[in-house]
């Protein structure tokens, strides 16, 4: 009975949230003008590469010249900023330059990182590194960029902020525990950004992209069934389209349920025994 009553519960949760979508007027990607960082490979660039093909004007950002002039010379018309998220001094000079460009309709918070797993059950110096790391452009440069863009966004008749997190913020990975945290740490900040703007009467409106685990850099030494960027950013672009603002793509919606219903099976599904062995 138990079991019936939270499907129940998440049935009429779902169904109101949909009656919300039909009777929002949804967002129109064509000629939007949209920043993406961390756009230079990976999920960033496949997501410059679509935006294109509907007509949006597409900036991009990264940490490495090299990758920035190989995706120019994939995609011409891209605008390409050398910048780091992380770095308060480039994250002003990006807007100043943004702003010198018309500015901006769309904040797209792509970029992250990882570090490789250990265990935090061994005491070493590593582990603060590796969290102070991944905190810092995976969460708190996320408030930076929206903070210095917000009132850009807000002068615009359509505009939007979307935050990535992941399939993590419900249930922790052990070979990615701190970037598991960064995640749970922008999914929180994201929903109480949406409703901040809320109260504020502000027509910003705020997604959340909760990708499963994708064929990037980022993860390329795991083995685990992947979904392709492509995929992806289909997905989410479908999601932006029909002002879906929370965005799960692939597995994530099924993670998420069993999560609330058998937490304990959730766990042990992102986490097998035999992961157990990279943690020795």
């Amino acid at each position: 009975m138990q079991i019936k009553s939270c499907l129940l519960h998440l049935h009429l949760q779902f169904a109101s949230k949909f009656t919300n979508f039909i009777n929002t007027k949804n967002m129109d990607l064509k000629n939007k003008t949209i920043l993406i960082t961390g756009g230079s490979a990976g999920i960033g660039l496949e997501a410059a590469k679509q935006f294109f093909e509907i007509g949006a004007k597409v900036i991009i950002t990264g940490r490495s010249q090299e990758k920035l002039d190989a995706a120019k010379k994939l995609y011409p018309n891209l605008i390409a900023i050398k910048s780091d998220v992380a770095n308060e001094e480039d994250a002003i000079s990006l807007f100043n330059q943004v702003k010198e460009l018309g500015g901006i309709d769309i904040l797209y918070n792509n970029a992250g990182v990882g570090v490789m797993p250990s265990n935090l059950g061994v005491a070493s110096d590593k582990h603060f590194e590796g969290a102070t790391y991944e905190m810092n452009i995976n969460y708190l440069a996320v408030i930076r960029l929206n903070n210095l863009f917000l009132d850009m966004l807000k002068s615009r008749k359509e505009s939007a902020i979307i935050n990535t997190t992941s399939v993590l913020s419900y249930v922790p990975s052990m070979l990615e525990a701190t970037y598991s945290a960064t995640k749970t740490a922008l999914a929180f900040y994201t929903k109480s950004l949406r409703e901040h703007l809320r109260i504020a009467n502000s027509p910003v409106k705020v997604f959340e992209l909760l990708p499963p685990a994708v064929e990037t850099e980022l993860i390329a030494h795991r083995k685990v069934k992947k979904m392709s960027t492509e995929k992806l950013i289909k997905g989410l672009i479908a999601g932006l389209q029909n002002d879906q603002y929370t965005i799960r793509i692939g597995y994530t919606t099924a993670i998420y349920m069993l999560n609330r219903l058998f937490p304990k099976l959730a766990f042990r599904l992102v986490n097998p025994r035999e992961a157990d062995k990279f943690l020795q």
